[in-house]
């Protein structure tokens, strides 16, 4: 799929009317999110075929645009069961399979690395310091190959400085920060 139509389809997608900023629920916009997940396909092959989380999922943007790019499976989890049901809602409309799971990311059971990709726009640490780092653990303990996430500059320790041990290769894409008003970059650590 090219990366102009996903990020049409993902344009479609219902947001939060009302989002809990206690949760710091920010939407993720569709330009951002066709280019992370065109860019995990088309450049380092992390979502056809593959097994892919969308933690903190909110209204399911980078788990559907991961459907989208083919891969063979897809999971959001998220805390709050209204973000749930838009998510579902959005999956259903753009007709693409999608299974979603209430469940504070920090409290997931598997065990192991159960996922091949794991994409997110985690909180950012804006009411809660610390809780994207939060996220990136348990990404890293569950995901097998790659870990793509969207943080703020402004309230984040560098994720590059936060991974464990020696990672292959670690990427801060500045152009996300240049192109997005509100500061987010991606990260990008191969898990191999």
């Amino acid at each position: 799929m090219k990366l102009k139509q996903i990020e049409s389809l993902l344009g479609r997608i219902q947001q939060f009317s009302n989002p809990k900023l206690d949760l710091e629920q920010y939407p993720t916009g569709p330009h951002i999110a066709s280019r992370m997940l065109y860019t995990a396909e088309n450049t380092f092959g992390d979502v056809n075929g593959k097994v892919v989380a969308d933690f903190g999922c909110g209204c399911g943007t980078l788990g559907i645009a991961s459907a989208f790019l083919g891969a063979d499976y897809v999971v959001g989890i998220d805390v709050d069961l209204q973000s749930l049901e838009i998510a579902s809602q959005n999956a259903e409309n753009l007709e693409v399979d999608v299974d979603l799971i209430q469940c504070d990311v920090k409290n997931l059971s598997w065990r192991g690395q159960v996922i091949d990709t794991v994409v997110m726009n985690p909180p950012f640490g804006t009411r809660k310091k610390g809780s994207d780092m939060e996220f990136l653990s348990v990404a890293f303990k569950v995901a097998s190959q790659a870990v793509y996430s969207l943080h703020k500059t402004s309230t984040r320790e560098r994720p590059d400085d936060f991974l464990p041990g020696e990672p292959s290769e670690a990427a801060i894409w500045d152009a996300f920060d240049r192109q997005d008003p509100r500061g987010d970059v991606d990260v990008r650590d191969r898990l191999e």
